[in-house]
C-alpha cells in the first residue's frame, strides 16, 4: 500500500482549498497538516521554501514536493504516482 501524501496548508488559502478538493474528488488519502495550528509544520514549509509559507506544499510518497501547484500540474503528478 502506498503512503499518503502529506499536505501542509492553511484553513483560509484558496490554493490549498483547491488542491484538497481535487485529492478528495480523487479520493486520494492523504496526512492534512495545518501550519496555523501546527509550528512543526510551519516550520518544515518554510525550510522547505526557503523561509516562506507557501502552501500548498505537497509532499508525495515518491518524496517529490509540489508547492502551490496548479490544477494540471496536480493531476499530472497524481496520474504519474497512480493515485
Amino acid at each position: 500500500m502506498n503512503e499518503a501524501i502529506k499536505v501542509y496548508g492553511t484553513r483560509w488559502c484558496g490554493d490549498t482549498k483547491r488542491a484538497l478538493r481535487i485529492l478528495d474528488q480523487r479520493n486520494v488519502n492523504y496526512d492534512w497538516i495545518d501550519i496555523d495550528k501546527d509550528k512543526d509544520g510551519e516550520n518544515f514549509v518554510k525550510e522547505t521554501n526557503r523561509g516562506n509559507r507557501s502552501v500548498p506544499t505537497i509532499i508525495f510518497s515518491d518524496k517529490s514536493v509540489l508547492v502551490e501547484p496548479s490544477n494540471q500540474q496536480l493531476e499530472d503528478k497524481l496520474n504519474s504516482i497512480g493515485r
